[in-house]
């Protein structure tokens, strides 16, 4: 991903916690014909000073078939905002975009036994919706089998972590200021968003 230098996010801390609020991430993996890209829920956790993705997929996805075997790239990104011209103190300007993202690349580590696949699931349920694990551990045995059978569950240790801020960092303090009164009254929640990571920034 192509970061000037204004945009660099250094704190990695910072990028967990980006990762974690806005966990549906699309995940590529290149082969030689093309890349391929499925859209999915992560769990991102911290293990031994590692950051870990987990997921899981169908089993009939062709992607669950490339995982392992190939370097994938995770993209997380969610809040972004159109930045009018209008909001700079100089007429000579053109409109932007506002946004942060974050890239995270690794090899897959394939879940296959079974109770590490529902230990997986209720892992995401935990993160997901706890509720929900009174409900899940009182199903059918043999329907929850059929389940983790048609599913590919995996988890990734990132070997490589990009984390982009473009938030309006070269400009002066009055077009922040600018930009960030004009997105906090938004009705638009993704503005809004940007305008509080501006905020914080």
């Amino acid at each position: 991903m192509y970061i000037p230098k204004y945009y660099v996010g250094k704190d990695q801390k910072e990028a967990i916690a980006f990762m974690q609020r806005f966990n549906f991430g699309l995940i590529t993996t290149s082969t030689n014909e093309a890349p391929v890209a499925t859209h999915l829920p992560f769990v991102i956790s911290e293990r031994d000073d590692k950051i870990i993705l987990s997921s899981h997929l169908a089993k009939a996805n062709p992607h669950s078939d490339l995982l392992a075997s190939n370097e994938n790239l995770i993209v997380f990104s969610e809040p972004h905002a159109y930045i009018s011209p209008s909001l700079y103190e100089k007429e000579q300007n053109v409109p932007t975009w506002n946004y942060i993202a974050v890239h995270a690349y690794g090899k897959a580590r394939i879940i296959e036994e079974q109770k590490a696949v529902f230990l997986l699931l209720e892992e995401m349920m935990d993160f997901m919706e706890p509720a929900f694990k009174q409900q899940w551990q009182s199903l059918n045995s043999e329907y929850k089998s059929r389940l983790s059978k048609a599913i590919v569950g995996f988890e990734i240790e990132v070997s490589k972590l990009q984390f982009k801020k473009k938030l309006s960092q070269n400009k002066t303090e009055q077009e922040k200021e600018n930009i960030i009164n004009s997105l906090k009254t938004s009705s638009n929640s993704n503005e809004q968003h940007v305008a509080e990571y501006m905020k914080k920034n």
